[in-house]
């Protein structure tokens, strides 16, 4: 039973990995193709709602809305939302930033609800049914958008009268902060040059990834509106509204800076929550998107897509039964081993990003094993998302907290924000000591080819946990 176990979940496992190769060679088919524009006279722009969506963020939100205001489109045209749920001071500071604004004749509003009901989701169709707007741009209070943003993205969604979306890449404020977000930016990297350009070049489906994007009015309308059934509100309705029939652009040449989480626990958080909103989404769509017209490929495309994070029970799963495995001697089955070919496919992945983005790419990805060691030390916090997520409809939107960190400076330490660790930390110290005893089992039993895959998750749960208590310690909030 053991070794079925482990061969099933090795399976399973494995088809995130083609899934990755299968994306990276269609990337390197679809990379050169361009998305048209369509550049109106200056005085026919359409429309625009920019929506700034926060909740206590007290360090970002002036950047936040300056960089909104700064905005290069027709003043009469344009309209910034600043659609506070904030129970602390933030509200007075977005108050004076948007009044400073205003005077310099930008129409910058300041919109609060009377309760933090549907938490985002509720924040965006609040602002959505305070204007007549015909495009609705979002940016959540981690970014910086750049002055032609609009300008960019509005001419791409006027050239394709079907398109209900138009998402643009992340990039990054702080990548070169710690090993933290130097891992980030690989694995967000990844997502943003060959998922997202293979998957919509190659007509599968996208998710809209929550901030950087644009949206039609009428798409998000006819898709059933923004829902807070699931955490993850950016991935239902892309996928609702693709179901429907309307189109998705990703613009790869358009980004949109924004901060990385620099604190574990903060990216723990963050990390949970798309965990759990996927799933759900998954529970949710699976249905629609095997009823719905598409192809049998762009069906099956999709499904792994949105169940990807069901990975993090399996990864910790595998982990389980090597123990008992290596201490009877169970042989598994040969033909494992051709599945080593799937694991290289997220490496590979990530080097193709790499060396698409920057110049001194070999440099940035000798991260990858920073990535990969903190990827499988954050599994059980993830799989107890992923829990949550078969088993419950929406939750608390537990925000990630923002520090104000550009480039390699800025301390966090210090920041009301900061969070305590919390009980998770003693799951992963568990599994920390389980995959000591793995690998020490591994050494007595001369299995010692199992022993890199083992010491992953020995370094990872070690770090994972010894960062989120050691950033923690003497924190005052909980986030």
């Amino acid at each position: 039973m053991l070794v079925a176990l482990y061969t099933v979940v090795a399976l399973w496992l494995s088809l995130y990995g083609f899934q990755a190769l299968a994306l990276t060679l269609l990337y390197f088919r679809h990379r050169r193709v361009n998305v048209p524009v369509a550049r109106p006279p200056e005085g026919e722009w359409p429309v625009v709602v920019v929506q700034l969506p926060v909740y206590n963020e007290r360090y970002v939100v002036e950047r936040l809305i300056d960089a909104a205001a700064g905005l290069d489109y027709p003043r009469d045209r344009l309209t910034i939302q600043v659609l506070d749920d904030s129970t602390d001071d933030t509200t007075d500071i977005a108050e004076a930033r948007a009044a400073q604004h205003r005077a310099a004749g930008v129409d910058v509003r300041v919109l609060q609800r009377a309760d933090r009901s549907g938490y985002k989701a509720g924040a965006l169709a609040f602002g959505l049914a305070q204007t007549d707007a015909e495009f609705v741009a979002v940016f959540d209070a981690d970014f910086r958008p750049k002055t032609d943003f609009l300008r960019r993205t509005v001419a791409a969604m006027l050239a394709h009268p079907r398109a209900g979306m138009a998402q643009t890449r992340w990039s990054h404020l702080n990548d070169e902060y710690s090993y933290l977000t130097h891992a980030q930016s690989l694995a967000l990297d990844g997502h943003f040059v060959v998922e997202q350009t293979a998957r919509n070049r190659s007509g599968l489906l996208i998710n809209f990834n929550g901030s950087g994007g644009v949206w039609r009015r009428a798409c998000i309308e006819d898709a059933g509106g923004w829902q807070a059934d699931t955490m993850t509100e950016d991935m239902d309705l892309s996928y609702r509204a693709q179901l429907a029939g309307w189109r998705t652009l990703y613009l790869p040449d358009v980004d949109a800076p924004a901060e990385l989480p620099a604190q574990m626990e903060a990216f723990k958080r963050q990390q949970a929550r798309w965990a759990q909103g996927s799933v759900q989404c998954l529970r949710k769509l699976t249905p629609r998107i095997l009823r719905s017209d598409l192809r049998w490929y762009q069906k099956l495309m999709a499904l792994v897509h949105i169940s990807g994070y069901l990975s993090q029970p399996l990864i910790v799963l595998l982990l389980l039964t090597m123990l008992p495995l290596l201490w009877t001697g169970q042989a598994t089955p040969s033909f494992l081993l051709a599945l080593v070919f799937a694991s290289a496919g997220p490496p590979l992945l990530y080097a193709v990003a790499q060396a698409a983005l920057y110049r001194d790419w070999k440099r940035r990805f000798l991260y990858l094993p920073a990535l990969l060691a903190v990827g499988a030390g954050m599994t059980w916090s993830t799989t107890k998302a992923v829990w949550q997520g078969l088993t419950t409809w929406g939750g608390v939107f537990k925000r990630t907290p923002k520090f104000r960190i550009e480039g390699r400076a800025g301390r966090w330490n210090a920041n009301a924000y900061r969070l305590r660790s919390d009980w998770t930390v003693l799951g992963e110290i568990a599994l920390f000591v389980y995959a000591v005893l793995t690998a020490g089992v591994a050494i007595l039993r001369g299995q010692y080819v199992a022993l890199p895959f083992i010491m992953l998750y020995v370094i990872g749960y070690a770090v994972v946990a010894a960062s989120s208590l050691w950033q923690g310690r003497g924190a005052q909030s909980g986030g």
